[in-house]
């Protein structure tokens, strides 16, 4: 059985080396991922190609260096909680921004079930005005 950390850590090690296939073999193929109230993004997102669509492409598109930086992940079985930065600029308006976010993800069968965001919307509101 594979440890839902490592899951996870591999998730942010795929999305940092732009491994994006890789990062989205790690997702259920029913994952619900939420992206919180607030955020450009915001909502919830059924399967990988959703939070491709939703997310990830946008994301790429939108901003220079956007980077996903965990400081700690840490598990409780099937539970797994990562704290860390949120940084880029935005492309539209040059601004740039750092936010704290804290990220909960549910591992079912060796791949990620679900991911839920929560983070400073405000500072990130602030880049893209």
């Amino acid at each position: 059985m594979t440890d839902a950390t490592d899951v996870v850590r591999a998730h942010y090690g795929r999305m940092a080396s732009g491994d994006v296939p890789g990062a989205l073999a790690t997702l259920s193929p029913d994952v619900e991922w939420v992206e919180a109230a607030g955020f450009p993004y915001a909502g919830t997102y059924h399967g990988p190609e959703a939070v491709v669509e939703n997310v990830f492409a946008r994301i790429g598109a939108e901003w220079d260096g956007f980077k996903v930086v965990p400081d700690v992940i840490v598990g409780d079985g099937d539970v797994v909680a990562a704290l860390g930065w949120y940084s880029g600029t935005y492309k539209a308006t040059g601004k740039a921004f750092e936010a704290r976010y804290v990220h909960w993800f549910t591992v079912t069968g060796g791949r990620i079930s679900r991911f839920e965001q929560v983070t400073d919307t405000s500072v990130i509101a602030a880049a893209l005005s």
